[in-house]
């Protein structure tokens, strides 16, 4: 059997888990900070009133975008350099340090400017190592799926990311139980980032044992041949920015794919929480149960969204998300408003998630399948990572400034707006199931492989024929 030729289901089960559980707790350490900006802004920033001091929460929480695209480079980068299990492994030693660094920083009446400015470097880590992350569980668990099922297994990206947001939010109504409100203001809040450190030290040491990507291996392989090699002398090296330069039209659907994608998704999951809160006007606990059922429900719904995009296509449904998005999200968030029934309030937010399911489920396979193993990690996660920095990581603090400016139902169509201008790309687009990237490279080296098997067979008989008087 070929390094490329399909492999046993349960394999290719064991990759995915391995290859999620590292996704879940990096994107854990992420939305905690998000979860728990609440409780511990007083602590990193001057006294003033709670708006002001979660913009600024928000504020940080943006620059740690900024860091994303890097990530997105040198791990992406590094990735299709070295492979994608190096990368991973990687990637979540950052995201602990990262965490590790908030949990132990005093506060701003210990050591003044120094605890925003350490909050802020420990932020940029984090936006490194997720920048890193996205692009490359998005392109290994592509690529360990299986031919026909690529959708389902690939939409465990999107189930472990919210799941480290469910875990986040699960951790943080445990310690509401438990801690009063001055309690979790004080030192409460920190708990979660040691959970978070410790975790991702742990598998940090899980990832050191995971398979490598066959498509990597057979990609590495493929350039020792020497026929190989010397056609390829005048290409860039794999994994390199010119390289990556040679797909503009790829790179620059995968920047229409995200924008409003991305705007969506930490409006409909990371800001609700506080709108519901700071807007709606309804408790933290009570708000953060409504969190916590309503992205229950979404992480079931991403593998059947992902199943379904395997027999019917991918582009079907972006553009469900893409026309629901623009049409329901103003009246969704403007009935949230004034919302202050937990019930009603919860199905409003769950109607938004199922809309961005159209999205979230399958975004991480159609940027895999547009391009080739040689630069999958690179070009998937940099224009990726530049979109969410300009237009995700923005998302909240345009929220707030509009909120404390008296204007927010601006945002409301701003959200739309970022949504409609991403369905103009999900109409135009092809389908990329149809002859994915994949696919061809796959079909590509099994069939370089059978060449070579052909010829070192034959080798023998006909030195044999040639020795023979």
């Amino acid at each position: 059997m070929t390094t490329t030729q399909p492999v046993g289901e349960r394999r290719v089960v064991a990759n995915v888990l391995r290859g999620s559980i590292g996704n879940l707790v990096e994107w854990y350490d992420w939305y905690v900070y998000a979860a728990f900006s609440v409780y511990f802004a007083k602590s990193f920033f001057p006294k003033g009133d709670s708006t002001a001091q979660l913009l600024s929460t928000a504020a940080v929480f943006a620059v740690g975008f900024l860091m994303r695209p890097l990530g997105g480079w040198a791990l992406g980068r590094y990735a299709d350099k070295f492979g994608r299990r190096s990368a991973l492994t990687l990637s979540v030693t950052v995201m602990a340090a990262g965490s590790l660094l908030i949990a132990l920083t005093p506060g701003y009446q210990t050591i003044g400017i120094a605890a925003p400015i350490l909050l802020l470097l420990a932020r940029l880590l984090q936006g490194l190592s997720v920048g890193g992350e996205y692009a490359t569980s998005a392109t290994y668990l592509s690529e360990v799926a299986s031919t026909g099922k690529r959708g389902f297994y690939s939409s465990f990206q999107y189930v472990t990311l919210v799941a480290g947001q469910l875990v986040a939010l699960g951790v943080q109504i445990i310690l509401q139980q438990f801690l009063n409100n001055a309690q979790m203001n004080n030192w409460g809040w920190r708990i979660p980032f040691v959970i978070g450190a410790a975790a991702a030290l742990i598998v940090m040491w899980l990832r050191r044992s995971m398979d490598e990507s066959e498509h990597f291996e057979a990609e590495v392989e493929a350039e020792r041949d020497p026929a190989a090699s010397s056609a390829g002398a005048n290409q860039p090296a794999r994994g390199s920015l010119r390289m990556l330069l040679q797909y503009p039209r790829e790179c620059l659907l995968v920047i229409g794919l995200t924008l409003g994608g991305t705007v969506a998704f930490y409006t409909y999951t990371t800001y609700m929480q506080k709108f519901m809160i700071n807007t709606s006007g309804i408790s933290k606990s009570t708000v953060s149960w409504i969190n916590f059922i309503a992205l229950l429900v979404f992480v079931v719904l991403q593998p059947l969204a992902g199943a379904l995009s395997d027999r019917v296509g991918r582009r079907k449904l972006l553009i469900f998300f893409g026309v629901a998005g623009t049409l329901l999200t103003v009246p969704i968030m403007t009935v949230l408003a004034h919302t202050k029934n937990p019930i009603a309030a919860w199905a409003l937010m769950m109607g938004a998630l199922v809309i961005i399911t159209g999205y979230t489920s399958i975004n991480a396979i159609v940027k895999a399948e547009l391009f080739p193993t040689k630069i999958r990690a690179l070009g998937v996660g940099l224009p990726y990572a530049l979109t969410v920095a300009i237009f995700g990581g923005t998302a909240e603090t345009i929220a707030l400034s509009l909120k404390q400016a008296n204007h927010e139902s601006l945002y409301f169509w701003y959200v739309a707006g970022c949504i409609g201008i991403s369905l103009l790309t999900y109409w135009f687009m092809r389908e990329t199931s149809s002859g994915s990237a994949i696919d061809a490279d796959a079909a590509a080296t099994d069939d370089i492989s059978l060449t070579k098997a052909d010829t070192s067979a034959s080798g023998p008989d006909r030195d044999l024929a040639t020795a023979r008087p």
